[in-house]
Parts: C-alpha cells; sequence; structure tokens
C-alpha cells in the first residue's frame, strides 16, 4: 500500500512501527559526505555517530545541517555540532556548516548549496545520512524528493532513549514523538510535497 492510502488515525502501533522503521539499514557503503541533520539533542545522539563515520573512512566531509538556536544568544545547531565535531578531533577544513534551515525540508534544500559550492553537485554520487530512528523515514523521502535523483543515500540511523523501535509505544512521550512523526509523514505525502512510496504493513 502507497504512504498516500493510509489514515494515520486507523493504524496500529505494529502498523506505525513498519511505516517509521521498516528497512532502515546501513548498507555500510563509503559516500562523498556525511550529512547531519540538527535538532536539540543532536550533540548528544547525531554527532558520535557522524564522528564514528568519518574516523571509520566513510566519507572524507562532514555537513551540519540546521539553523534552529536552542538557547538564547547561542550558537545554530550546526555550529555548535562544528564546535564539538572539532573538540572531537575532526578538523575544520573537513567540516561544512548550513546554518539557515529551520526544518527538515529546509535542511534538504538550504544544503543543496553548500554541497554544490564545495563538490559540484554533479560530482556527489552518495551521502551517508545521520539522523534518530524515528526520523529517517521523513528524512529519506525528502532527500528523495528535493535532491538530485541520482544521489544514492546510507541511512546511519541512531537510537535515542524513547524513541526506538523497541521501546516508543512505552511512554506518553515515545508514543506522542511517533504518533506526532507517523501523522506529519502521511500529511505531506498527501499534499505532494514529499515522493509516495510503497510501504508493506502488517494486516490490521
Amino acid at each position: 500500500m502507497k504512504i498516500s492510502q493510509l489514515q494515520h488515525e486507523k493504524l496500529t502501533d505494529e502498523q506505525m512501527t513498519a511505516l517509521l522503521y521498516k528497512n532502515i539499514k546501513d548498507d555500510l557503503e563509503k559516500g562523498d559526505c556525511i550529512f547531519v541533520l540538527g535538532s536539540s539533542k543532536a550533540v548528544e545522539y547525531r554527532l558520535p555517530k557522524a564522528v564514528q563515520l568519518y574516523k571509520e573512512g566513510r566519507a572524507k566531509k562532514l555537513l551540519f545541517s540546521g539553523g534552529v538556536v536552542w538557547e538564547k544568544g547561542g550558537l545554530t545547531e550546526a555550529e555548535l555540532l562544528r564546535e564539538k565535531a572539532m573538540e572531537l578531533g575532526i578538523p575544520k577544513e573537513d567540516i561544512l556548516i548550513e546554518k539557515e534551515s529551520k526544518h527538515t525540508k529546509e535542511n534538504a534544500l538550504a544544503s543543496l548549496l553548500v554541497l554544490d559550492r564545495a563538490f559540484g553537485l554533479h560530482n556527489i554520487n552518495r551521502l551517508l545520512v545521520v539522523t534518530t530512528t524515528y526520523h529517517m523515514r521523513r528524512t529519506h523521502l525528502t532527500l528523495r524528493t528535493y535532491m538530485p535523483a541520482w544521489i544514492k543515500y546510507s541511512l546511519c540511523a541512531v537510537n535515542d532513549r524513547t524513541t526506538r523501535e523497541e521501546n516508543w509505544f512505552q511512554t506518553p512521550y515515545g508514543r506522542e514523538r511517533v504518533e506526532k512523526e507517523t501523522s506529519k509523514i502521511i500529511h505531506y505525502v498527501k499534499l505532494g510535497s514529499l515522493v509516495d512510496e510503497e510501504m508493506e504493513l502488517p494486516k490490521n
């Protein structure tokens, strides 16, 4: 069934799990750049994965994307990630930042220019995408919608504490986040702002 045919309010927990988490696996391929989406907890959860990928030699550059400032007078998500990455031994010359975006769609759109200036978009074959697991489906659909069609993606998802595949339904906070994320994906696909996709969901 296509995502556009789904009704969020009628999905079971098993179906929401399949929609968000099914086939979100790292293919272990090397890429041109590690693309990290910012968030309020990106330094805690996403940055360690990005640094690991870099140090494993999976890509030679990192792009931190995010323009939200979480603390008054503080750094943007991208700037904070860069500072913390450098503290962990990543050379400044290997770090790109995009500090204008305010949400996932803008992460993709605003990063296009940064990537083009750094590499030439026509030279990019693969991005290693780093975000939390429950957010990866929407991120992947967004990149497929707004990035050039020839770019491939390795989905390097990271778990946080409360929205893992095996525990999101155990707390009100985890359930709220997953239900909201599921609703967003279906809504944006039906609007036409995200590419539609065939999904295999468990039957009711």
